[in-house]
């Protein structure tokens, strides 16, 4: 089971990795920079992931990935798909409407879930087993930290695209939109959100000077 599991989370890497990367290089085709790209988003993607994953681990929990999806299409709570629909193909969308101006990035989500020791703790006022939005909140800043500090060790790596794409990776993670990381990050902490906002403000400063 755990094998199918991780298969099917590799897939969707992969698969997010080469959607954001034909985004990306929108119009210019260039095939040799569209596989160096791709090659980048799947480590950075990966990197995310892992990071994720380890916290995740930390506190007893499990982390399922899934492509981004959406209910709704309004405010409104009667506004809503009979199914929901996928976001995955967003960036394609969104690159291919302002020829390659905006390339929207963040089109993974995550699932927190307790492991089955978590079952007899307990943890402050909450049942250990309960995994709070504050729990959820750190699993997804310790991907986009990770993301941020892997693209400095990229940079003076001379991996300068590497770079760039990791700091644009991170800065998309932060939006509070829909189930993304950023929306898990602002309504778990808005402190938090806010220290990973001005961290990114300056990684995004440093990066525009640099590269």
């Amino acid at each position: 089971m755990e094998i199918k599991v991780y298969f099917k989370e590799f897939a969707i890497i992969l698969l997010a990795a080469a959607i954001i990367a034909l985004a990306y290089i929108f119009p210019e085709r260039n095939s040799s920079l569209l596989l160096y790209i791709f090659l980048s988003l799947f480590i950075i993607i990966l990197i995310n992931t892992f990071a994720k994953k380890i916290f995740a681990y930390h506190l007893e929990t499990d982390v399922t990935l899934s492509f981004w999806s959406t209910y709704h299409y309004w405010f409104t709570k009667r506004s809503h798909f009979k199914k929901p629909l996928t976001m995955a193909w967003l960036p394609l969308i969104a690159s291919l409407i302002t020829m390659g101006k905006l390339i929207w990035m963040p089109i993974i989500e995550f699932d927190v879930a307790p492991r089955p020791e978590r079952i007899s703790r307990r943890h402050g006022l909450y049942r250990y087993t309960e995994v709070t939005e504050w729990h959820v909140a750190l699993i997804a800043a310790a991907g986009i930290f990770a993301t941020i500090i892997f693209g400095v060790i990229g940079y003076f790596a001379g991996l300068e695209t590497f770079a760039k794409l990791s700091i644009f990776y991170a800065a998309w993670s932060i939006v509070p939109l829909g189930r993304l990381d950023g929306s898990k990050v602002f309504f778990g902490s808005r402190n938090l959100w806010l220290t990973l906002l001005i961290a990114l403000a300056v990684s995004l400063i440093w990066g525009l000077s640099v590269i």
